[in-house]
Order: C-alpha cells, then sequence, then structure tokens
C-alpha cells in the first residue's frame, strides 16, 4: 500500500484545534512528507474546494480515503485519482463507504463496504471478495439503498458491534448480532450526513464542508460544532492550524513517531488503549487499524498542558504527574477532569517527584520510580504512603508500564521487558534492548 494514512485533528473537545496530526503510508515512514503540501498538481479535481465528500472511509490497513465524484484522495494529503483505477468494478459515484468492524465473523471483519445505489462491494485489500456485489437488502437486511453515507461503531461505543447507515433524516442502527433488530431514529442534529467516519472511538457525520461529531448511541452533538473540514481533515493552502509550526525541526521531531526520541511517560487503561506521551503530544499505540497520529494532550484531556514526566491508571481514573503535582481523569467517553485537581504530589502519592510510575491490570499497587530505587504504594490506603525502596538494575529510567505483557521499562529510544515486578527486582542483567519505535509504533529500523 503506497497510500498516505488519513491524518485528521479530531478530539474530545475541541482543544485538538492545535494539534497537527502524523501521517503514516509505510512501516518505516518517517512522517518527512509532512515537510511539503503535496496538494494535487493534477488538474483532475480539488479537494479543497467548497465541495464535500461523497463518502469518507478507513480501510483495512488504516488509510483514509475521500470519494468524491469519480475521484478518490487517499490519505491527509496526495494528488486526486481515479476512483475505477483502484476498484474497477464499482460505479461512480459512490454514495457511502465504511469499513465494518464485526469480530465475530472473520472473514467479514475489516472489510471496506462501498455503496451505489440498491448494491454494496466488499474489498479487502482493494480486492473484491468472493459473490460481491450483492444488494445491499442481502447484506444488511432492513436497511435501504441509495444510502447517503454509513459507519462502523464497535461495542463499547455501541450496545454491541453495529453500523450506522444515514439517508436523509433517518439513522438506521444495524445491529450485527441481531440482524432483524433494525432501528430507525431522527436526531434532529445529526441529518443529511454527505459522509460519515468512526476514527478511534470518535463519530463524525460530514454536511458538505463541515462537520460534527455526535454521540452514536443518542444522536447528541458536541459543543463547539460544526467546524470546516478543510481546516482539519485535509490539507489546503494557507488553512488548517499549526501551519507554520509543522515547519519546525524540533516539533517535527516530537510528532515523527519513527524519530527515535524518547518519551516521558507511557501507559495503558482499563480497556487495553496504550498511550505514549512526548514533549506535550501524545501518540496512541494500540491504534495501529487507525493509524499512527501525534495529538497534544490538551485535545484528549482537556485542561491538561505541558510535558507529561509519568502517568498511570487504576480503577477507570487516568493519573497524569506533572513536576510537584498530579492530575485526575475519569476515564470515559470523554476524558474529564476530577473536581479539585490538580493537587501537589505530596498529598496524593507522599511523595515530592518520581521519575515514572505504573500499575499493572487490575491491581491496586502502585510500583513508582525514582532514580535506581523502586516503591511500592496501595492505592486502596489512606493516606497513600510509599514503602520502603528496593534497588533495581535501571537508572535514569523515562518511563515505565505494566500490562498483559508485563512490566516495560522505557529509556531513550529503547526498553526492556520483564515477566512481572518481582522479575523487575530480582533482575541481575538487563534484558535483551528492545527498540521503541519498532515494536509500538510500526517502523522499520
Amino acid at each position: 500500500m503506497t497510500a498516505l494514512l488519513a491524518a485528521w485533528c479530531l478530539c474530545c473537545s475541541l482543544a485538538f484545534a492545535s494539534s497537527y496530526p502524523l501521517i503514516k503510508s509505510k512501516p518505516n515512514d518517517t512522517g518527512s512528507n509532512l515537510l511539503h503540501e503535496g496538494h494535487n498538481n493534477t488538474g483532475m479535481a480539488d479537494r479543497c474546494s467548497d465541495r464535500g465528500f461523497n463518502a469518507i472511509t478507513l480501510d483495512d490497513k488504516g488509510v483514509m480515503y475521500y470519494f468524491r465524484d469519480q475521484y478518490v484522495w487517499k490519505g491527509y494529503i496526495g494528488p486526486a485519482e481515479l476512483i475505477n483505477d483502484t476498484w474497477p468494478e464499482v460505479p461512480v459515484p459512490v454514495d457511502a463507504a465504511f469499513r465494518i468492524h464485526h469480530r465475530n465473523k472473520p472473514e467479514v471483519h475489516e472489510r471496506m463496504f462501498l455503496f451505489k445505489g440498491n448494491k454494496a462491494w466488499a474489498y479487502y485489500e482493494n480486492k473484491l471478495e468472493p459473490g460481491y456485489p450483492k444488494l445491499i437488502t442481502d447484506v444488511f437486511p432492513g436497511v435501504p439503498g441509495d444510502l447517503d453515507s454509513a459507519l462502523e461503531c464497535p461495542a463499547g461505543e455501541c450496545k454491541s458491534d453495529s453500523v450506522l447507515f444515514f439517508k436523509g433524516k433517518s439513522v438506521y442502527t444495524y445491529d450485527l448480532s441481531d440482524p432483524s433488530a433494525v432501528k430507525e431514529r431522527q436526531w434532529p442534529l445529526v441529518q443529511n450526513c454527505t459522509a460519515a467516519v468512526r476514527w478511534l472511538g470518535k463519530h463524525y457525520c460530514f454536511q458538505d464542508t463541515m462537520f460534527t461529531r455526535f454521540n452514536p448511541v443518542t444522536g447528541e452533538v458536541h459543543p463547539g460544532y460544526p467546524l470546516d473540514t478543510r481546516d482539519y481533515f485535509i490539507s489546503c493552502p494557507g488553512r488548517g492550524h499549526g501551519h507554520e509550526t509543522r515547519r519546525n525541526a524540533t516539533l517535527m521531531s516530537i510528532k515523527n513517531r519513527c524519530s527515535n526520541r524518547s518519551f516521558e511517560a507511557f501507559t495503558s487503561d482499563d480497556s487495553g488503549k496504550t498511550y505514549g506521551f512526548r514533549g506535550g503530544w501524545y501518540f496512541r499505540m494500540d491504534s495501529k487499524r487507525d493509524g499512527w497520529h501525534a495529538w497534544s494532550i490538551g485535545s484528549t484531556w482537556k485542561g491538561l498542558k505541558g510535558t507529561v514526566d509519568a502517568a498511570f491508571n487504576w480503577e477507570n481514573k487516568m493519573y497524569f504527574i506533572q513536576g510537584s503535582q498530579v492530575t485526575i481523569f475519569l476515564s470515559d467517553q470523554i476524558y474529564s477532569m476530577v473536581q479539585g485537581y490538580p493537587k501537589p504530589l505530596q498529598d496524593e502519592l507522599g511523595m515530592q517527584q518520581v521519575d515514572a510510575a505504573f500499575t499493572c491490570p487490575h491491581s491496586s499497587d502502585l510500583y513508582i520510580i525514582k532514580g535506581n530505587t523502586l516503591s511500592l504504594v496501595d492505592l486502596k490506603n489512606t493516606p497513600r504512603v510509599p514503602g520502603q525502596e528496593s534497588s533495581i538494575i535501571h537508572s535514569n529510567v523515562d518511563s515505565a508500564m505494566c500490562n498483559s505483557q508485563g512490566v516495560h521499562i522505557f529509556t531513550g529510544a529503547s526498553f526492556h521487558r520483564y515477566k512481572d515486578p518481582n522479575e523487575l527486582l530480582q533482575a541481575k542483567e538487563l534484558p535483551e534492548a528492545r527498540n521503541i519505535a519498532a515494536e509500538f509504533l510500526d517502523c522499520t529500523q
């Protein structure tokens, strides 16, 4: 796949206006393609015109496609291409497109669907699946033809793995586990979606050049919308946020996932989402199917600014340590700061400064690293007081994290993995050094 992965600034609370996402094309993509504008020079079509798109979707590789008329744009930048050069079987223009999330049917999961009239085409790696095209009613019983748009809605965001189909003022929720239970609704603020897409747990309706983020269960629209697609989703001359700072070498290095620049913090939450923090920005480490992007921390954790020194998760809460302060956010569909924070780290954890901190899944034990020592705090206790310090083989630790694969100790561009905290405490020699960019961020070294 040579197409660039879509990178577009989405966020929980509109603070993402200052963020500029990193683009992925190939595993060893360093992001250097951000140094030029890459606007369409073919004369075929202008993605930055005052017209919207007929459809927007991610494919099975995490590449974002923007469809309009007979053209498609692949990724945040890049020229217009003819749709039929990639998908010769589909009549143009397409009506709608989405990537399906159907874990119970591996033969369907991750397929990209294109719709035209009353028919559907399913593709995997841009190859038409056997038996397609099919009638929409045969693939998705109860869903009408001539759709406006569609998007996936995995379990946890919707009640179960589902697809939302939009037509005019109606939205049809199609439950993949119960195909007979199609629900038709009308949401006053989410209507006439000329395109729709789901990205990293967030759901968007496009109405020509404007877009709105909405709740896929209730149809509620988040504050501050609509916004212009050309300022956030696609690269347009003289538009967008951070246009000049994109040329700053330091910022480019921070936002380039493959730069081997160190991370100040790592953590994973109860749902398995993994985050790496660097210079006031963060990456979702578990988001390969949706591509690699750098976001400002304030775009997801509203009110959080600056560098994160350490981060950990406990009981559906994310703790961020910055210098001598700690801030806690409730982990929900939208992260919200716990009232009364930030607070002094001394009051919260009984110490004034830390180098790294981590909890393991389903445990109240917080391990704190300072220098070459490790101490334990039981988060269930009040007040929280660190236990006796024990020496570890590491020094100058940047960050630490514990997940289902074990304990990870990060230093510079490398990390070391241990089975559990006891193995870390007992280690006399460093285990094999592993590369962060290669193993967490899909970079070829």
